[in-house]
């Protein structure tokens, strides 16, 4: 069951960037083409990407290692046959209005932030809409566009023993401490401020919280919107539709923290800091044996942040359901150097 990571990248050397893809999941990473001018957008028409396997679920996000405020959406259309579908435009992240296109057309939708093919596609195209306030210094940032490819087959239960393990220092941060209003609904920025503290990077979580909330969808937890969010305070970042166990293993051996997207219901995960929930972002921080280390922020302090959760249902509410992880690195843009650790 591949997922593909594909990556085209601008201001970074390639092999920092492949240095922090699990290898399962790492293709070439392409120079991105430069953004060309409609109007009051750039756009940037990425190359045709080719799964290994013919992908279902597509997921992109944007990452600019720049503090100026922009907006942005994906368009994508799939393969069909001898032709290829009508674009797709995926929700808008920002302020700006972009020129209307639907969100389903020749069996391909979007759910947000997710394309889903309703046959398999060969072949991918994928476009990226911009508008900045700066665009020339947004561009001339290092900035990159990922795409994940899955092609809808679940992964096998983890074996019954995990050999090694890792533990990773990410500081411990509960939502519960925010406001009341918005408390039960920024696990999302709650994780992120936990992974951009892990790189260094000291961010108040309310306003964190702001720059992800999407108001016309009424949510924090938009998955590109963290991706862009985390490049304004210089960290790079993907969205991964995790294959397996063994390619967040790798992360987290590699000093390169997870967030996992979890659903499930009631006794499905032992010791839960919330008993269930229909979506929910959590840290992987580590591993030991048959558990994962985690940093739950949906605990009631932040003393209580710091859980250890079985692994096999860990890997049930999270690979078998969402599997979407954020990854946020920071990889060296010098051309001899490897991605720095905390």
């Amino acid at each position: 069951m591949p997922t593909d990571l594909f990556l085209a990248a601008s201001g970074w050397p390639p092999s920092a960037l492949a240095d922090v893809v699990p290898p399962s999941c790492r293709r070439d990473v392409q120079a991105a083409p430069a953004p060309q001018r409609e109007g009051d957008d750039a756009v940037v028409e990425l190359p045709e990407w080719r799964p290994r396997s013919a992908a279902r679920h597509l997921v992109p996000a944007f990452n600019a290692l720049h503090p100026t405020p922009v907006s942005f959406r994906f368009e994508v259309a799939v393969q069909r046959g001898d032709g290829w579908s009508a674009w797709v435009a995926g929700a808008t992240i920002g302020d700006a209005r972009f020129t209307p296109l639907d969100a389903r057309a020749d069996g391909l939708a979007v759910e947000i932030d997710e394309f889903v093919a309703d046959a398999p596609a060969p072949v991918v195209r994928v476009r990226l809409r911009v508008r900045a306030d700066d665009r020339r210094a947004l561009f001339a940032a290092p900035w990159l566009v990922s795409l994940s490819a899955w092609d809808g087959r679940l992964p096998a239960p983890p074996r019954a023993r995990s050999d090694g393990g890792a533990r990773l220092a990410v500081p411990e941060l509960s939502q519960m401490d925010a406001d009341e209003a918005i408390r039960m609904r920024i696990c999302s920025p709650a994780s992120v401020a936990m992974v951009l503290g892990y790189w260094g990077e000291r961010v108040e979580l309310a306003s964190l919280a702001r720059e992800i909330f999407h108001p016309a969808l009424d949510r924090y937890g938009v998955w590109p919107a963290a991706i862009r969010a985390a490049g304004r305070y210089g960290v790079a970042g993907y969205l991964l539709r995790f294959p397996d166990w063994a390619s967040a293993a790798w992360c987290l051996e590699r000093g390169l923290p997870v967030i996992a997207s979890v659903r499930y219901g009631a006794g499905e995960l032992d010791g839960a800091a919330i008993p269930e929930t229909s979506g929910h972002l959590l840290v992987l921080t580590g591993y030991a044996g048959d558990e994962v280390l985690v940093n739950d922020p949906a605990a009631t302090t932040s003393a209580g942040v710091a859980r250890r959760y079985r692994r096999d249902q860990l890997c049930r509410v999270w690979l078998e359901r969402a599997g979407v992880g954020y990854v946020l690195v920071r990889p060296s843009t010098s051309p001899s150097g490897r991605s720095p650790r905390p």
